[in-house]
């Protein structure tokens, strides 16, 4: 006998992107593209300085520029999705989806030509949400206007 698959999820169900918020950085939104096929998360970050166990940043929420400064946890050798490899700062900060919050592992990178800032992988959502991937913004936008 073959188990039956659950038909309820205990999970939120989120987009392949969402609007993700850094309560650490600022409360400004950046926009997420939700990838489990990526394991790891990845955020745009400019002028990024390591310094013994700190790593200074600058985010950018729309059209305002903030620098940041975090602890370091590690520097990783992480390969691209074009194959290519290079070394990143990883800090842990406070992801906020809608009104979840969550603590996640993050390296820091260039994506300037990636499309969106922000890459939450496998990692980040295990446990946390269900992935719709034919939608977009399932928990973080606010209802349309009637």
């Amino acid at each position: 006998m073959t188990a039956k698959r659950p038909t309820v999820y205990p999970l939120p169900l989120i987009g392949w992107k969402e609007d993700v918020g850094l309560p650490q950085f600022g409360h400004g939104l950046l926009q997420a593209k939700i990838d489990t096929g990526a394991r790891s998360a990845a955020l745009h970050a400019e002028g990024i300085s390591v310094s013994g166990r700190r790593v200074e940043f600058v985010l950018r929420f729309g059209e305002h520029r903030r620098h940041c400064e975090a602890r370091l946890q590690e520097v990783k050798r992480i390969k691209s999705s074009n194959g290519q490899s290079e070394l990143r700062p990883v800090i842990e900060t406070e992801v906020a989806i809608g009104e979840h919050h969550f603590t996640a592992t993050i390296t820091l990178t260039d994506r300037a030509d990636m499309g969106v800032p922000m890459l939450l992988g496998r990692e980040a959502m295990k446990g946390r949400f269900l992935v719709h991937p034919g939608r977009s913004f399932l928990i973080s936008h606010k209802k349309a206007r009637a």
